[in-house]
């Protein structure tokens, strides 16, 4: 029987590469055994965060295998096996649960915006072929697809799937699911900008850039307000943690110019963790002019940066 999906945070492993482009997974295992010590409660490897498109299939094997292989059972793992393709998707999914991955997180097939009806005959078509729990990658800007409530509540009585990261902007998304299904379905909140609503509501935990960046001040967060319901506290956090958000998120939110996302969360890794390079083009390393504020916000949430990566 599968194991039941987690409750906490759960960090978006990287993935590291060469300079050349091609996979440095030297550098995987340091990574994880650093997330894993920061006490988070799960680990996805490729999901955004693990740059998934910038490889082909059979290098996304590689680092799920490396990664599960590595992880060994301390945390549960999700495995990002995302491919526009159907059949390609049934097939890294096959091989995920095969290594040995508990549940798989997948995007919506993007670029080509299936209908609803298509994704969920997508979603369908996987549920077939794997016996671990699938969580849908709710995520409407990079993939053009909305599953609304009806949509995900009727592939969840079907058992084709049994939770989603919402990466939505609207917390009512989330509170909507979560009072649609008595607890049931698991809801993660899958974007930073809506976490605090999102727990509050009683999301059963976060997947997103400040738990892949700073797992154990995303703990605290998590810790105040599901475990303890202290939303004093919770607010006292939140204040050193949005900071963090903002500057992540200044370029998406803004559709222009700014931090990138990805650039600001690789910079603040190699910062307080073991290095694991730069992004794989076109996104680039995060620019100096912000370092030295991205440095600044690590030390107020007590983290010490390495004297090499200094600003």
């Amino acid at each position: 029987m599968p194991k039941p999906l987690f409750r906490g945070v759960c960090a978006s492993s990287i993935t590291p590469f060469h300079n050349d482009g091609t996979l440095h997974l030297e550098r995987l295992k340091p990574h994880l055994d650093w997330l894993i010590g920061e006490k988070v409660d799960a680990i996805s490897p490729l999901g955004s965060s693990g740059e998934f498109p910038a490889m082909e299939c059979e290098e996304r094997k590689k680092v799920l295998a490396a990664a599960i292989d590595a992880i060994a059972g301390r945390v549960p793992v999700l495995a990002g096996t995302h491919d526009y393709s159907t059949r390609r998707t049934v097939d890294l999914s096959r091989f995920a649960e095969a290594a040995g991955a508990d549940a798989l997180l997948i995007v919506p097939p993007y670029y080509m915006a299936p209908t609803p009806a298509q994704v969920m005959d997508h979603y369908r078509r996987v549920a077939e072929a794997v016996r671990i729990p699938i969580i849908v990658y709710h995520n409407i800007p990079l993939t053009s697809v909305d599953l609304k409530t009806d949509h995900l509540l009727k592939l969840f009585e079907e058992k084709a799937i049994a939770g989603v990261k919402m990466s939505n902007s609207e917390p009512d998304r989330i509170c909507e699911l979560l009072q649609a299904t008595e607890d049931k379905f698991f809801v993660y909140a899958g974007i930073d900008t809506v976490v605090f609503e999102g727990l509050c509501h009683g999301a059963h935990g976060w997947i997103s850039g400040i738990p892949s960046t700073v797992p154990a001040a995303a703990k605290q967060l998590y810790e105040a307000i599901s475990v303890r319901g202290d939303l004093s506290s919770a607010r006292a956090i939140w204040r050193k943690l949005a900071p963090l958000m903002r500057l992540q998120f200044q370029a998406y939110h803004s559709k222009g110019e700014g931090a990138h996302w990805f650039s600001t969360m690789k910079a603040a890794l190699n910062m307080i963790g073991p290095p694991v390079g730069d992004p794989e083009p076109p996104v680039l390393p995060l620019p100096t002019a912000h370092r030295k504020t991205l440095a600044t916000l690590l030390e107020n949430l007590g983290y010490t940066i390495h004297e090499s990566q200094k600003p």
